[in-house]
């Protein structure tokens, strides 16, 4: 993406009023620009002038169609290069080209919405006014706003899920929710549900493709939600949502409706259901096209979050353990790469450290704060290592969440894993006959946590069908053990946790 230019974007604006509808109407015509990036300063500057330019209302209509159409074409094309895993915290540039597009998406919603509230059309009016389709367009640009946000790992703008909650609201008053407009294929309902389900899915803990997935995911399977009465709202994997509230939807179990009848509520169990069956087949060698599923599924990052979708949504209850406020500092790096150096020789080696602030911990792990140095190329999923004041070992840790608010701010959300590691260099058949070396952690056994030793390797190095595995560990001694891969504990778009057991028939 190239940037666009703050100074040009103002010029629009301050142009805007002057537009007739007929220079709108002109510019609509003309062909997309080269970069979709430069098609963004036009189109919030068209969409200010449409708001205060002469014309009948299926005049206003139609240009309005016109521009949500363009600007879908727009954003749509920008997607796949925001999907691509960004390091964060997002770049200047990225994060304000990533504004102007918020920006818009939010004035496609309010101008959309505006349709419905100057009351429903004559009859025989342009289809282009119609109001299920005013709503569905608002609800439309709301939950791409949202989803847009989730990618970028910022929190959503304030007052947007309470817009998009009173949105549906509006639709279900009108007895329009069900409603699939002409030219669309999903129906309001299905929007809204798509966009909710996403919010539960703690966005935070996905890496960009993995929030694009799951967005397409749940555009597939949302019909499978099912509502609840009020009074069945705390009992397992069931939500809630007061349209009332800037809020997504919650686990009930976690934070219950304050008042009897406050809200709606929806159980995840049928989806859970499905989830668990696909994973299932999945394993079992079938394709994702044949189970309607997007391509990313057939990845192991695809089959990853799919699994801790469905754990998590089986079991969304309290945490188990409590949280305590901190503020010492740690040091972090990032990377298998970097981990295996230092574990095994120590901080002197070339490594880069990081200063990071811890602002909560629970015996499950802690919640950090970047402070100083280069933070790394972080994403989620991504395993680092800490290392406290208080403890000289270097902790493994996985990279459970991540937000970041603005370039300067980046806070992660870090799951222990084991209080040190043992590095070693993985032996495994390459393609023309050779050997190819990888390097690897092997954690230890934690009584009543973990039976048998681990292994982290980088997403996609073990093939699945391999069972024996060949580690070579250096110390004092050339240390070479055969292990047997059990099963796949942890899979990420960035490394792989295998539990493994000593080969009991070593050839």
């Amino acid at each position: 993406m190239t940037e666009t230019h703050s100074i040009a974007a103002d010029k629009d604006r301050v142009a805007a009023p002057g537009y007739g509808m007929r220079a709108i109407l002109q510019w609509l015509d003309l062909p997309l620009a080269p970069h979709p990036v430069e098609e963004l300063p036009s189109l919030r500057s068209h969409l200010i002038a449409l708001r205060d330019v002469e014309g009948s209302a299926e005049q206003h209509a139609r240009a309005l169609d016109a521009l949500y159409r363009r600007s879908s074409t727009v954003i749509d094309s920008m997607l796949p290069a925001l999907s691509v895993d960004l390091v964060l915290p997002v770049p200047r540039k990225e994060r304000r080209i990533v504004r102007s597009v918020l920006d818009l998406l939010q004035m496609l919603a309010d101008d959309t919405l505006a349709l419905v509230e100057k009351g429903a059309p004559p009859k025989h009016a342009d289809p282009c006014r119609a109001l299920d389709l005013a709503l569905w367009r608002s609800l439309d640009a709301l939950a791409k706003q949202l989803m847009i946000s989730h990618l970028i790992a910022s929190p959503p703008r304030a007052g947007v899920w309470q817009q998009l909650h009173q949105t549906y609201v509006t639709a279900q008053r009108l007895q329009l929710h069900t409603a699939r407009p002409q030219g669309t294929a999903r129906s309001l309902q299905e929007v809204y549900d798509a966009a909710v389900l996403l919010g539960c899915a703690q966005p935070a803990s996905l890496t960009p493709r993995e929030v694009l997935f799951l967005a397409g995911y749940f555009e597939r399977f949302c019909r499978h939600v099912e509502a609840v009465p009020s009074g069945s709202l705390r009992a397992p994997g069931v939500f809630w949502i007061d349209p009332a509230r800037d809020l997504p939807a919650v686990a009930s179990l976690r934070k219950p409706a304050q008042a009897e009848g406050q809200g709606s509520g929806f159980s995840s169990a049928a989806i859970c259901l499905l989830l668990r069956a696909q994973i299932d087949q999945l394993e079992r060698g079938a394709q994702p096209q044949e189970l309607n599923l997007p391509d990313f599924a057939g990845s192991a990052a695809g089959r990853g979050v799919l699994q801790r979708l469905a754990t998590r949504w089986g079991d969304a209850g309290r945490r188990r353990f409590h949280r305590r406020r901190q503020n010492h500092r740690t040091l972090l790096a990032a990377g298998i790469d970097g981990l295996w150096h230092l574990c095994r020789k120590g901080e002197g080696v070339n490594v880069d450290l990081s200063t990071w602030m811890i602002t909560n911990e629970s015996p499950e792990g802690y919640a950090v704060m970047h402070v100083s140095g280069k933070p790394g190329a972080l994403t989620v999923g991504d395993v680092v290592t800490v290392r406290t004041a208080v403890d000289p070992n270097w902790q493994i840790c996985l990279v459970r969440w991540a937000i970041s608010e603005n370039p300067e701010h980046l806070e992660l959300g870090l799951q222990v894993l084991a209080p040190k590691a043992v590095p070693a260099t993985l032996a495994l058949p390459s393609g023309d006959g050779g050997t190819d070396l990888q390097r690897v952690l092997i954690l230890p056994e934690i009584p009543k946590l973990r039976s048998r030793q681990s292994l982290i390797v980088a997403a996609g190095v073990v093939p699945r069908e391999s069972r024996k595995l060949l580690l070579i560990i250096e110390g004092q001694n050339l240390i070479v053990r055969e292990v047997n891969r059990t099963c796949v504990d942890e899979e990420t778009g960035s490394i792989e946790i295998l539990s493994i057991e000593p080969d009991q028939n070593p050839h």
